[in-house]
């Protein structure tokens, strides 16, 4: 062989492995870090449960994650102009995120005539555990309902009930 055509080759064969090279290098990112989610509730959206009226037994006042009303026992709903409805927030995290949502303990709201009622945090929507889809600034809405137990007219007066409750959003 000659000198000239031995650096051909050579160089061929080297523009061969290079390009073998360059196509079969696989590059694999890494996701990124989980950041901590951000939960902000939305003071417009509070847990509420409209008018109704009671009598000497009372019973439940019950709205859904959806944000329907509906009661048991001797309680009747109203359509007096008081809104009702879910209580809501909204879940800043990077998707795929899953989150679980535990409900604080039950709670004794307070009457404006006195009595009281008592608040257990129902389900939400949607289910614990989820897994966070919207991708940031984008945030997830959950929305928590709750059961509001009823005493009589006289352990529950008529007027205004007001509290505070805790829902806790664990990131996983």
């Amino acid at each position: 062989m000659k000198g000239g055509s031995y650096t051909k080759i050579k160089a061929v064969v080297t523009n061969i492995v290079v390009m073998i090279l360059l196509f079969s290098v696989r590059a694999d990112a890494q996701q990124p870090p989980p950041r901590p989610i951000s939960v902000t509730w939305n003071p417009a959206f509070g847990l509420r449960f409209g008018a109704f009226f009671t009598s000497t037994s009372g019973g439940t006042v019950v709205v859904s994650p959806a944000g329907t009303r509906s009661a048991t026992g001797s309680i009747v709903l109203a359509a007096l102009g008081f809104t009702y409805g879910a209580a809501s927030f909204d879940v800043l995290a990077t998707p795929g995120t899953r989150i679980t949502i535990v409900n604080g303990p039950d709670v004794t709201l307070s009457g404006s005539a006195g009595g009281s009622v008592t608040l257990h945090i129902g389900s939400s929507s949607p289910s614990s555990p989820y897994v966070t889809t919207a991708v940031p600034p984008a945030t997830n809405t959950v929305t928590i309902g709750g059961t509001l137990t009823v005493g009589g007219a006289v352990s529950s007066p008529a007027g205004s009930y007001s509290g505070s409750f805790y829902v806790t959003f664990f990131q996983e």
